[in-house]
């Protein structure tokens, strides 16, 4: 049995990165709790092929690699940085380019980053219509995290901590439970 293929995704264009920090919080707890083949992209690996592309035809070697892992993954763990209230644009144009059936029924969970609490709804308000219109089974746990939940780029608030090991505790649980689900079943006995 091959092992589930889980994907995080920060959006951030920089390192070192608030947003990939949280994401790698929440696998963190899934690969604490499920033997899962993961990987982290951010951004920056997509280089500048990825907003310079009006179609997938037209993206950069590592962008389309971008597209290809979210696409073929089994379940993901996603998140932005916010700006203005809404995940980035770029953000925006990379799920414009993915498939619309690719992730029906695939467990994702949702985490962003922001300057302060304010924007903290984002994960409700811009988010799940996203990943709705996709189909994809999000995690009811979403994780926001701002400026003061840092410390010398390490997540410190416990609140905060919590709510990614729930979030990841629960995409462990959707990726058990959409394996088996998948999974053939077993042949009735000889009689």
């Amino acid at each position: 049995m091959t092992r589930p293929r889980l994907v995080g995704l920060s959006a951030n264009v920089q390192r070192p990165s608030k947003t990939r920090t949280l994401v790698e919080t929440v696998l963190q707890e899934v690969r604490s709790r499920s033997a899962v083949e993961a990987r982290v992209f951010d951004f920056v690996d997509a280089g500048p092929g990825l907003g310079a592309a009006w179609t997938r035809d037209q993206l950069s070697l590592p962008a389309r690699r971008l597209v290809d892992a979210i696409e073929e993954a089994d379940g993901l763990v996603v998140g932005s940085p916010v700006y203005k209230g809404s995940y980035t644009g770029l953000f925006k144009h990379l799920f414009d380019l993915v498939d619309p059936g690719a992730l029906a029924g695939k467990p994702v969970a949702i985490v962003a980053t922001g300057g302060g609490p304010r924007h903290a709804l984002v994960v409700e308000h811009a988010f799940r219509p996203l990943f709705g219109f996709f189909g994809a089974l999000q995690v009811p746990v979403t994780v926001y995290a701002s400026d003061g939940d840092f410390r010398e780029g390490a997540l410190a608030d416990q609140g905060v901590r919590e709510r990614a090991a729930l979030a990841g505790s629960l995409l462990s649980d959707l990726l058990a439970h959409t394996a088996a689900a998948a999974a053939p079943a077993p042949a009735a006995a000889a009689r």
